[in-house]
């Protein structure tokens, strides 16, 4: 599976964090809690000790011990976190080889919680947690941290996917608009193209940043109902809903003068230096990537919000995609410490505190924008809530590792070569169903 910058998306906020506190909001304590102050109440997990694995260090990992200590407050709990690395499955794997697993595992990819259900490794949640999750999360997002017909795992942490990054003195100079279609966006790179700056900076040495492009078109073309189809391998790459999306990408892969250094260019370009080309260099104006674009505008002096612009992803057919990367968590010892911290993740409560930190979006369709520190993330976080139903998780991190994950390999070999060679559609399409069927085999 794709790597993020360690980082990500902890430079998105451009306000320092707001000061956490333990307020409930009126929202239901977990579970069997008893009120956190006033008349010296017992805590309904005093002296209990848990423990949770997540991937994040530096900025990221302490904004989540913040919540990790207003759930101690509340509970009575102590909480010790340990830092997988980039690596989760690496880390995870000999601890439960050896009985030893954490309490509590945040992981980067819904695939690992299907591959850990199928290891016997999870813990079903509880009718507390699912009650959290029932009430405020869409029925996709349980459907996408279950398995065996069990509930095992909540997306508790969001990247948003899809939007485009632009530079407002590129626009400004060429007297374009932020783009609210798909046809807008091919006139914008025309009228970029024409004022003399490449409008595209693709990132496509790494191949994930086009599984990225490809999803985004397809779900708005194709539908959140295709869009499910073909992450699971239920309609073939060869559909016809495939060939629409791919025409689309062609519009922009086939005028080497919408990318930088053209497809070649564009092909030896990896992420984040795409960003650096638009920000610090000024030779592209836009670069298509998600909310932690802004954790690498490094010593560009381009401002969020005010040089560095960002615009939804346009609608390239019937539907405004949103598409999510994020991480899910998961009970690894059925204990009632355990399930009570996935509970509170899940719940109102637990993602306000979050939100108050910088470099967080919640999935939690009850956690107001209002508690985001910044316009930025308070703009992503109403984008998410607007979208509903039909917001969906990043194909290519439901799929195998094989086919959607893989440096060289399956989709993303796949689209480089498309990018290589707009013209062969079916070619490219018989490519991708045909890596597609071998790593859903298995």
């Amino acid at each position: 599976m794709r790597k993020l910058p360690p980082i990500m998306v902890a430079c998105l906020a451009l306000a320092a964090a707001a000061a956490c506190g333990s307020d409930t909001g009126g929202q239901p304590a977990a579970s069997g809690s008893a009120p956190a102050a006033g008349g010296g109440a017992a805590k309904p997990l005093e002296g209990m000790k848990v423990e949770v694995a997540a991937k994040w260090t530096g900025d990221e990992q302490a904004n989540f011990e913040k919540v990790l200590k207003a759930f101690e407050e509340k509970t009575g709990a102590k909480v010790t976190y340990a830092s997988t690395g980039e690596d989760t499955g690496a880390y995870l794997g000999p601890r439960i080889q050896g009985g030893n697993p954490p309490d509590v595992a945040i992981l980067p990819q819904p695939g690992l919680v299907q591959q850990y259900a199928d290891e016997n490794a999870l813990k079903p949640l509880s009718a507390e947690v699912q009650a959290q999750i029932d009430q405020n999360y869409t029925p996709y997002w349980k459907e996408l941290g279950s398995a065996k017909g069990q509930v095992y795992g909540v997306l508790v942490k969001a990247a948003h996917k899809s939007l485009v990054w632009y530079r407002q003195s590129a626009y400004d100079d060429a007297g374009a608009q932020p783009a609210s279609s798909w046809d807008d966006l091919i006139k914008n790179a025309q009228t970029l193209s024409d004022s003399g700056v490449s409008p595209f900076a693709l990132c496509a040495a790494s191949g994930w940043t086009l599984t990225d492009l490809f999803e985004n078109v397809y779900l708005s073309t194709a539908g959140p109902e295709n869009y499910d189809k073909l992450s699971k391998h239920e309609i073939p790459w060869t559909d016809a809903s495939v060939k629409t999306a791919l025409e689309k990408l062609a519009q922009v892969f086939g005028k080497k003068e919408f990318m930088l250094g053209g497809s070649s260019g564009a092909l030896q370009t990896d992420f984040p230096t795409c960003v650096t080309q638009v920000y610090a260099q000024k030779k592209a104006a836009m670069v298509i990537e998600a909310d932690f674009v802004a954790a690498s505008l490094g010593q560009s002096g381009a401002k969020v919000g005010e040089e560095a612009k960002i615009m939804p992803f346009p609608k390239a057919g019937d539907t405004a995609p949103v598409i999510l990367g994020g991480d899910v968590a998961v009970v690894m010892k059925d204990n009632k410490g355990a399930q009570a911290l996935v509970e509170y993740l899940a719940s109102k409560e637990g993602g306000e505190v979050w939100a108050k930190q910088p470099g967080y979006l919640s999935p939690n369709r009850n956690v107001s924008p209002d508690n985001y520190p910044d316009d930025l993330t308070k703009q992503l976080a109403q984008t998410i809530i607007s979208a509903g139903e039909s917001v969906r998780y990043d194909m290519s991190d439901l799929a195998p590792s094989a086919f959607g994950g893989t440096d060289g390999k399956g989709e993303w070999k796949d689209l480089q070569d498309f990018l290589r060679n707009p013209s062969d559609v079916k070619g490219a399409q018989e490519k991708l169903e045909a890596d597609a069927a071998k790593a859903f085999k298995k």
